[in-house]
């Protein structure tokens, strides 16, 4: 079957893959996962013994996924620099959707602290698995979609990604709150089944997905026998190019920024809310389906914001009401009487922006691209490699202050300055022929 861009059935296949992968995103990223595993290790006053020294359980967590961003930081631009020189990204995504959706399903073994090795270590093969199949995901938009549709395009894959995993965590949230309607007796198998769910999710309808998408779109693109040097060749090339590119480094850094607080706060918060804040695990997942269902309306609108007022508009706004919201988390107290009103209230501020600052972010990225290049898995990993840094860097500080202080308020607080600062860096950019 013939690859035709720009396309109805194209556009749609590729954003089908944010359906197949954002149940992981939600229920190990987010939601269910962090919640389980604060609760099998938390019977020793938060202290777990692992590798023969005694960590705090969150700060054993938060380093956990700083290790799987760092790999992840590491090899995507190796690999994608190869792909592109290759011409066969599909084959790399397929690779790590599979690492990631079997990992996934590993979690099933994570019983209890007797098991802890298994959660850490299937975590970040998970964590790899998707964050390393998005670097050529991404790098496939500017091939999918011409520079107009763009913005339309990485939205519609947030609001199916939305769509999938609040379809798919409402039938797990059946299983945790209440396991007696499925005869469950053992308190951990209902997390454990979502785990083994969302694994079977993403590996099933990722193959859509694949079954359209070519392996090669360039044909004239052969693999030679030292393909792994011209990945860094490429890598190499891409970097000095950069600075021909103001712009483009520009956006670089204020995304570097924004991401740490971003990303950092995706990954933590039902961690923030239940431990900082006292929360409940039934509150805290009718948050997170206030703001899935939220953030399906707010990619919509923000990619409406951003054709009628441009790119850097629309970017601008969503970090400014991020950064409110960050400081707004960090007033918040667990004494305070209305504190699960507030919570709400807060999820669904951020639901209008979550997706919103990521396909913004995405789409802005790809418009800034040089029109001349074919190279975009290898742009798409300086892209990634940012965004998996800043990463390491948020999920470092987080648990390195709950370490010192035993408190989770000063990472919040130290977000919201980073939010500000990323914000002052976009407005150092200026206009250019796509990115208004």
């Amino acid at each position: 079957m013939q690859f035709r861009k720009g396309t109805r059935k194209t556009i749609y296949a590729w954003a089908f893959y944010d359906w197949a992968n954002s149940a992981y995103a939600l229920v190990i990223s987010t939601a269910i996962f962090p919640i389980y595993y604060e609760s099998v290790t938390s019977n020793n006053g938060d202290s777990v013994h692992f590798l023969g020294t005694d960590f705090h359980n969150t700060t054993l967590y938060t380093y956990s996924l700083s290790i799987s961003f760092l790999i992840i930081a590491f090899l995507s631009p190796i690999l994608s620099g190869i792909a592109d020189y290759m011409g066969n990204k599909k084959r790399f995504m397929q690779f790590f959707c599979y690492l990631g959706s079997f990992s996934v399903m590993s979690l099933y073994f994570f019983t209890g602290i007797e098991t802890l090795w298994i959660g850490l270590l299937f975590t970040i093969l998970a964590s790899i698995g998707f964050w390393g199949s998005l670097v050529f995901y991404n790098a496939f938009l500017p091939e999918v979609a011409f520079p107009k549709q763009q913005d339309r395009v990485s939205a519609l894959g947030f609001m199916l990604g939305y769509f999938g995993s609040v379809f798919l965590l409402l039938f797990n949230l059946t299983m945790v709150l209440n396991p007696q309607w499925y005869g469950i007796t053992d308190p951990t198998l209902p997390s454990r089944i979502s785990f083994l769910s969302v694994g079977i999710w993403w590996f099933g309808f990722s193959q859509y997905t694949f079954s359209v998408l070519p392996n090669n779109i360039y044909n004239n693109k052969k693999p030679k026998r030292d393909v792994f040097f011209n990945g860094f060749k490429a890598l190499k090339k891409v970097y000095g190019d950069l600075a021909f590119y103001p712009q483009l480094r520009r956006f670089l850094i204020g995304f570097f920024l924004y991401s740490i607080g971003v990303q950092t706060t995706i990954l933590l918060s039902t961690v923030y809310g239940k431990k900082e804040l006292g929360l409940e695990t039934a509150n805290l997942i009718i948050t997170i389906l206030v703001v899935q269902i939220v953030g399906i309306f707010g990619a919509y609108i923000f990619s409406r914001i951003s054709e009628r007022f441009g790119n850097l508009i629309a970017l601008k706004l969503t970090v400014i009401i991020w950064m409110v919201a960050s400081f707004g988390a960090f007033l918040l107290e667990k004494t305070d009487p209305n504190v699960y009103t507030k919570f709400y209230m807060l999820g669904g501020v951020l639901g209008l922006v979550l997706g919103a600052i990521q396909s913004l972010s995405r789409s802005t990225y790809s418009k800034l691209l040089p029109e001349e290049t074919l190279n975009h898995a290898t742009y798409f990993s300086f892209f990634d490699v940012t965004e998996k840094i800043s990463i390491v860097f948020g999920t470092f500080i987080f648990g390195l202050a709950v370490a010192i202080t035993d408190s989770m308020k000063m990472s919040i607080l130290v977000l919201s300055i980073f939010f500000f600062a990323g914000f002052i860096v976009l407005n150092l950019m200026k206009k250019t022929k796509y990115v208004q």
